[in-house]
């Protein structure tokens, strides 16, 4: 059987570096060594995305741009503290009687223990205190992590469309997919027209569920701040709700969906489901996606009790210093004290080979599979295991089959999940150090951009794709430049992990990325992403060179098409598509027949002349 080669037609989103299309996001982090006039579009992209008047070429606004995005300090929690409710208990002295009045409204409907009512009218009612009660008092503590990977400052996806009191990460959701969708560079009704309605899946999800006072936080604690949940809060903190609200308000799509949760290796999970259903042939066109927004005082002091967050304290230890260095809170592969919460939307659109060469689609790479494996039986939930072993060892193994031994040794990096924690610098250097050496990679390079964007947990690895694919487009690896050693216990022997940009050979071109991620749980995740360059030679050899020139002139209305609309968001924001209400179908819409399905709105028809795929087993 042939299978079909998933190709990387468009990316879109947004995270602490810009916007994730036309490279933007990709470029804040190599922004030191970018040409000029790249340099010009980035500092222009985030400009537009910060909402600054002023010139994105003055050099105040680039100070202001280079201060205010990637990992840095998260002003409001650093100055004004962290609201919380401190216990206590009162209770009346022998001299005097304790009496307080509140309204009657107001006014519990189990009386607490110790209390006794004095007297009450319709309005008032007066207490006093028999002996000791329980009570909260509304407190602030200052935040002892103060670092995280904002969104650039200036930015509001709420603002984008009626967002209607949506989760933060929802919000995200549909920012991410309408970039995504905007940088096809071909009208999303034109695509529609040339696939069945069950040939476009979506996957996508968030690791955490959406947790801020619009979601599930909102649910849990409106009963101990005298409130009530409102009917949308429990539905909202769905951690599939980043595919639902993509289907629902952005696509529209009748066809495969799902939200694949695999912790911090979510995207990666998704993107899984989406190559196999092109690969198998069940669909033409997958989204594939992530979007988390945890960036909350609960999850981040959380996180931090658990010993996984850099702290203040520790990265003033680890520097000798009394003021902590934001920035360089995330140390992957050096002495380091923990990784760096961040929020993002990392959203991809893949096609079947054929179809992206008819509709000529920008082919950014491809995508011929994910390896994803358990870690067995754990010592303990959050602790790593053997299952990235597997994953990293069969997608080389793979890559090679497919490349050749010489290009994995030679024209081959990886993205390495390196979130910046202890455990991790040597967990993750030795799987990547031994597969190395069984392979013949001398000197493998490593990417770990949470060092810039910090770890946006269900977004994670859709980072590390969309800056694996920049460096295809601009010729540079980011190095890791927020460390300025290599740690004693880190295992890299084959491998090269370097504090600088490392520029790659545009006559010897990186043919292979592999990224990689771990996730709580055991969930382990390792896809390989082939070059534009490889994927059209492949393509050639496939379709043949006179189909391939035939689609570089289709290409070129469409890379004409992604410039404008690339302006046009530098401009003026990312449009996002949120379509409330618009083109609802119902049972009406539905004409069901014994051999398809026809849909209204859709001009081909679902097939439902089956053969039996289970001949061999039937009578």
């Amino acid at each position: 059987m042939t299978l079909h080669l998933p190709l990387i037609v468009s990316l879109g989103g947004v995270n602490p570096a810009g916007r994730i299309s036309c490279h933007h996001a990709y470029r804040r982090t190599v922004i030191e060594a970018l040409s000029a006039d790249k340099e010009d579009a980035t500092f222009a992209s985030l400009k537009g995305l910060m909402c600054l008047d002023s010139s994105s070429r003055d050099q105040t606004t680039r100070d202001y741009i280079l201060k205010h995005t990637l990992v840095r300090e998260l002003e409001s929690i650093g100055k004004n503290g962290v609201p919380f409710h401190r216990r206590s208990t009162i209770q009346p002295n022998q001299e005097e009687k304790v009496q307080f009045d509140i309204p009657t409204r107001h006014f519990p409907r189990t009386l607490p223990d110790n209390c006794r009512i004095v007297e009450q009218t319709k309005t008032r009612t007066r207490v006093e205190l028999t002996g000791p009660v329980k009570v909260l008092f509304p407190d602030r503590q200052v935040a002892r992590v103060t670092s995280a990977g904002r969104l650039p400052t200036g930015f509001d996806p709420s603002t984008t469309y009626p967002s209607r009191n949506h989760p933060r990460g929802l919000q995200l959701a549909l920012v991410g997919a309408s970039d995504a969708l905007h940088s096809l560079g071909i009208p999303w009704e034109a695509v529609k027209t040339h696939v069945k309605p069950t040939e476009i899946s979506v996957f996508a999800g968030s690791a955490m569920g959406q947790c801020d006072e619009n979601s599930l936080a909102g649910v849990l604690q409106a009963p101990f701040l005298g409130k009530r949940p409102t009917s949308k809060q429990a539905a909202f903190g769905l951690s599939e709700m980043p595919a639902d609200f993509v289907n629902a308000y952005v696509v529209g799509s009748v066809g495969p969906t799902a939200g694949i949760i695999g912790a911090c290796a979510t995207f990666l999970y998704n993107l899984k489901q989406a190559v196999d259903s092109i690969m198998r042939g069940r669909t033409r066109i997958a989204i594939a996606g992530g979007a988390e927004a945890p960036i909350t005082p609960e999850l981040m002091e959380c996180y931090r009790i658990m010993g996984a967050l850099s702290a203040d304290e520790d990265l003033m230890q680890l520097d000798g210093t009394d003021t902590p260095n934001h920035r360089r809170s995330c140390r992957p592969f050096s002495t380091n004290a923990g990784f760096t919460l961040a929020e993002a939307s990392v959203y991809v659109v893949l096609m079947e080979e054929s179809l992206a060469l008819e509709l000529g689609t920008t082919i950014y790479g491809s995508v011929p599979a994910v390896f994803v494996n358990s870690d067995g039986f754990k010592k303990s939930i959050p602790g790593p295991g053997v299952g990235n072993y597997l994953t990293v060892a069969q997608a080389v193994a793979l890559a090679q089959a497919i490349v050749g031994s010489e290009s994995i040794q030679q024209r081959s990096f990886i993205h390495a999940h390196g979130t910046g924690t202890p455990q991790n610098r040597v967990t993750e250097s030795h799987i990547l150090n031994e597969v190395a050496k069984v392979f013949g990679v001398q000197d493998w390079q490593v990417a770990a951009i949470k060092s810039y964007l910090g770890h946006t947990l269900a977004a994670a690895s859709g980072d590390q794709v969309a800056s694996a694919i920049g460096t295809w487009n601009d010729g540079w690896i980011p190095g890791i430049t927020t460390i300025d050693h290599i740690a004693d216990d880190v295992f890299h022997s084959n491998l090269k992990i370097s504090t600088e940009h490392i520029e790659t050979d545009p006559k010897n071109p990186m043919e292979v990325a592999f990224v990689n991620s771990k996730g709580f749980g055991g969930n382990n995740a390792t896809g390989i992403l082939l070059s534009p360059q490889k994927t059209l030679k492949m393509l050639e050899n496939r379709f043949g060179k006179e189909e391939i020139s035939q689609y570089w002139e289709r290409n070129s209305l469409t890379v004409q098409k992604i410039n404008e609309y690339d302006h046009k968001a530098t401009r003026s924001g990312i449009p996002t598509v949120y379509k409330f209400g618009e083109d609802v179908l119902d049972g009406e819409d539905i004409k069901i027949e014994q051999e398809k399905i026809i849909v209204d709105g859709w001009q081909k028809h679902v097939d439902l002349d089956f053969e039996n795929p289970y001949l061999d087993m039937c009578d």
